[in-house]
């Protein structure tokens, strides 16, 4: 009998790789791509679905440091499997300003590209990846679904990014 206990997390794209492309519904009519942001930091927060405990502290906080995030000029986007209508009531329930992005159809395609689909539940992992100015992923974190990364890990592979700017 095999102990499957042992993959409990999903192994995220390692730094050094180049970021997979996608373009996903931000609204019913707007579709928002990874190209558009090239020349900027993007950070991706992957999240397994809208409107659970955990998923609405970890994104209320992503807009509380939103400010934060902005001074490095880095672009925050949240991704889930949910669709865009479930995005939208989410975000304004709970006063969201930044894109959530809907990997509805085909389901997880891009959680898959990232390498943190959960196929077995149908939703992804709770995964932060770090993108630079160049498409290059920089930094990438997966958490155990039911805890709330924060905020400081995104924060630190911010400052890392903008000291190898500098030098």
């Amino acid at each position: 009998m095999m102990n499957t206990s042992v993959n409990r997390h999903a192994m995220p794209l390692p730094p050094g790789v180049k970021a997979p492309t996608f373009a996903l519904l931000s609204t019913p009519g707007q579709i928002v791509s990874l190209a558009e942001f090239r020349g900027q930091p993007v950070i991706l927060a992957f999240y397994p679905e809208d409107w659970s405990p955990v998923c609405s502290d970890q994104m209320v906080l992503y807009q509380e440091v939103l400010p934060e995030f902005q001074k490095f000029n880095a672009e925050l986007l949240g991704i889930s499997v949910d669709g865009v209508w479930s995005h939208l009531a989410f975000a304004r329930d709970r006063n969201l300003h930044f894109p959530l992005l809907a990997d509805f159809e085909p389901k997880g395609e891009v959680a898959r590209a990232y390498q943190v689909y959960r196929a077995k539940e149908g939703t992804s992992e709770r995964a932060l990846y770090l993108i630079d100015a160049d498409g290059i992923v920089q930094w990438s974190y997966v958490s155990p679904v039911g805890v709330n990364p924060g905020a400081d890990g995104i924060l630190r592979a911010l400052e890392g990014l903008g000291k190898e700017q500098a030098s």
